[in-house]
Formats: C-alpha cells, structure tokens, sequence
C-alpha cells in the first residue's frame, strides 16, 4: 500500500492507519512525496520516495491530512492516484485529503466527508460531491473518505475488515489497545468489532476463540479451561465486558452470519446449518427475538 504524503502532513493522520496496516499481516507500506524529506505540521521531517511505485488493483493509496493553507500536489500526482482508480485500486484519504481526490476528479459525484471543520470548504471546492457530515467515514466505490485525525484509525480498521473479515480487524484493533468502533456511514457494525471495546484480556482471549470457530460447539467448560478461570467467573467477565453470555456472543455471531448468507439467497435451512445449528428452528427463533440497542 502507498502513503501519498505533502508538506505539513500531520504526523498523526498518517501514523494511524500506518500503524494499523502494519500489524494486520500482508501489507508493504510505501510512502511517496513529490519532495523529501517531507515536513510535516509538528516538525518531524519524513523521508518518502520520490518514485510513484508500480501499484496493482489490490493495493491501497491513503493520502493523509495535512495543515489548513498547506497540501498542494502537481497535476501528475493527482493523475496518479485517479489512475490508480481507474484500474481498479482502492483510493482513501484522512481529514484534509479529502480534497487532494476531489482535485483528482474521485469525490464527483460521489458521496464524502473530512474534518468537521472543513465540510463546508469541501463542499464549496468540489460542488459535484456530496458531503456527508457528522460521520467517521464514507465509502463510495472504492473511495474511502475519513474525518478528521484519529478517524484515520477508523477507516483503516474498516479497510482491514473489508479485506480480510472482522476477526482480524478486532485483532489488530487489541494490539493496538484502541476502540475497535465501525460507526461511519456504511453501518457495517460487525459484533465482532462492536463487542471489543473493553480491556478485559480474559475476556478477548475468548472471544479470539469464538470467532475463530463460532460454527462449532464451544462448550462453556472448554472455554473457561482455555481462558484459565472458573465457568463462573467467564461468564461474570464476559457479561460485564460484552453484556452477553460467551454462549449469547457466540449465537449473535452466527445470526450475523446466517444474515449475509440469506442476503445472497441461501434458504433458511442452508444458513442455519452453514453457521452451526442443526436445523432451521433455532436461527427462526433467534431472528425473532428483538436487539437490545447497542448489542
């Protein structure tokens, strides 16, 4: 994947998702600038190649903020990240660099968001686009948008679950000891990633099983075992940290899934035992029961 980075970047729109894409396994993170070193808005200068990479359709391209007044790239550049579009790529950007991809011609027609405070120049720059506001992200056609500063950590997470399914964005999300939170426009709230906002090791060491095999029985007692506590204590831990039972976190997870299958035409009975259940019975009955907000 690429940074596209200009002068008075700020360090932490770009450390973020650097951060997040170098704990999720696979990726080969690059940064390019028209000049180097780069300086950026806090003072640390930044070294970066000056040599556009040869970019395949997987890879990403995120352009980081930078500081009001500042963030200019010449016509190549913005050519660059619109072909990288073009041919398929995924194009991001963080706060300000918003409006280095509606200079490329990526946010027209398209829906977007940066900084709260600079949503109204956005809008203004670029007409053709659609500013939505009061997001952490946006996602239209392989144009990837974020708020402001830490909402680049965000918009990676969504990227790793995107790519590589929500188990592994959770986990990045523990070693980086962050809010795993999906809460931008696209509603794609994973329980997965909803269920990790808490700093219970117990408890996440369970829940990394869970995921890793919520289509088979997972007998509390093995769990426990695993975890090194008492049933009872598991199941005091995990409700207070997730405010389910392991065997409640285990069935919204199949659910969950059993909800994707049906949405690509799977009758009720394949899904149901595709997630794990013997028959269709159980998933009918837990499709009924009603949500608790937030859960």
């Amino acid at each position: 994947m690429l940074f596209v980075l200009t002068p008075q970047v700020h360090l932490l729109d770009l450390a973020g998702p650097a951060q997040v894409f170098s704990t999720a396994p696979g990726y080969q993170l690059l940064y390019y600038a028209e000049a180097s070193p780069v300086p950026t808005w806090q003072g640390v200068p930044l070294v970066a190649s000056t040599t556009w990479p040869e970019l395949d359709p997987g890879d990403l391209v995120v352009v980081p903020g930078w500081r009001s007044g500042y963030g200019y790239f010449t016509a190549g550049t913005l050519d660059r990240i619109a072909a990288h579009h073009r041919r398929g790529g995924t194009v991001a950007s963080v706060c300000a660099g918003a409006d280095a991809l509606g200079r490329a011609g990526l946010l027209d027609g398209r829906r977007c968001t940066t900084h709260h405070g600079l949503q109204d120049l956005l809008a203004r720059t670029h007409p053709a686009a659609t500013v939505v506001r009061d997001v952490l992200y946006v996602s239209d056609d392989r144009v990837v948008t974020s708020a402001g500063i830490a909402s680049g950590i965000d918009l990676a997470l969504h990227l790793v679950a995107q790519r590589h399914g929500p188990a592994e964005a959770a986990l990045v999300a523990r070693e980086m000891v962050v809010y795993a939170r999906r809460n931008g426009d696209d509603h794609q709230d994973s329980a997965m990633l909803r269920h990790r906002a808490h700093l219970n090791d117990v408890v996440h060491r369970v829940q990394d099983r869970i995921d890793a095999d919520f289509t088979a029985t997972l007998p509390l007692s093995a769990l426990a075992a695993g975890a090194g506590v008492s049933e009872r204590t598991l199941t005091r831990l995990f409700t207070t940290a997730t405010g389910r039972t392991p065997l409640r976190y285990q069935q919204l997870l199949r659910v969950e899934r059993a909800e994707h299958l049906l949405s690509h035409g799977a009758t009720t009975e394949t899904a149901a035992r595709a997630v794990g259940f013997t028959d269709a019975r159980m998933l009918r009955r837990l499709r009924s029961r009603p949500t608790p907000a937030g859960q």
